[in-house]
């Protein structure tokens, strides 16, 4: 089994951080023949590829795991949004997007202007490109710019804050506001924003088999092991135990752009 958590990357520069926050560029897959886990996240991603045809594509916040086999091996690069950024870069709301794959060109945003070279220039090239081009382009209102650093400071404390009703206190919002704020800038709620990244962080943790999955759920503050069990299949289909022995749903063609 091939797991995409594991991707070599390099920051954004100061003068692009408003609006994407790293370049990944992922291993090419090898052996087509096992399975791929495509974990969930919550973020919006334009990915490179640099296969037969070059393209740029656009991954909506991924709300739950999906299963595929590759039909070659293939690589690509991959440029993270920053949270709040869905609306200026690529002209929708990010829940639009939520579990779906489109083409950058195809949507009303400033990025997709730049679809073409994205695809085309070598790695290495991606983000002094942007540099130069895209800060000029995007044009941010005060509350835009309130919105966007409100998100970025909602996304950096909530994993410390139990519940909506604290973090919502915490950023002196209501929690009507705060929801909405998720919806459309990062794509879904703060609940769920939470939960991926708990099992994100599991996934890292419970890969190390010297670790017992009671010991993991205790750190990451669920009840007990059956409940973080449940909170796991709900997102990635099958309970731990089952997905670290490798007893994974059946894999399906990877998914074309929409």
């Amino acid at each position: 089994m091939q797991v995409d958590l594991t991707e070599s990357v390099v920051p954004a520069p100061e003068s692009l951080r408003p609006w994407i926050t790293e370049l990944g560029r992922y291993p090419t897959v090898t052996d087509a023949s096992l399975p791929y886990a495509h974990v969930p996240h919550a973020g919006t991603t334009i990915v490179l590829r640099a296969a037969d045809r070059p393209d740029a594509l656009v991954l909506g916040p991924r709300t739950r795991a999906s299963y595929s086999k590759a039909d070659k091996p293939a690589g690509c690069a991959r440029l993270r949004l920053a949270p709040g950024t869905t609306r200026q870069l690529l002209g929708v709301a990010a829940v639009d997007l939520a579990d779906r794959v489109v083409r950058l060109a195809d949507l009303p945003g400033v990025a997709a202007e730049l679809a073409h070279e994205l695809a085309t220039l070598p790695t290495e090239e991606v983000l002094p490109f942007l540099e130069a081009v895209l800060p000029q382009r995007i044009s941010e209102d005060t509350t835009q710019r309130f919105h966007r650093e409100l998100l970025r400071d909602a996304v950096a404390a909530i994993s410390a804050k139990p519940t909506v009703h604290e973090l919502a206190t915490d950023l002196a919002v209501s929690e009507r506001q705060l929801r909405n704020l998720f919806t459309s800038g990062i794509g879904v709620s703060p609940k769920h924003f939470a939960r991926i990244g708990r099992v994100r962080r599991i996934l890292v943790e419970a890969s190390d088999m010297a670790v017992s999955l009671a010991d993991v759920a205790a750190v990451h503050g669920y009840y007990d092991q059956s409940h973080m069990s449940a909170d796991f299949k709900a997102l990635m289909g099958v309970p731990p135990a089952k997905f670290f022995q490798g007893q994974l749903p059946a894999p399906t063609p990877c998914r074309s752009a929409q």
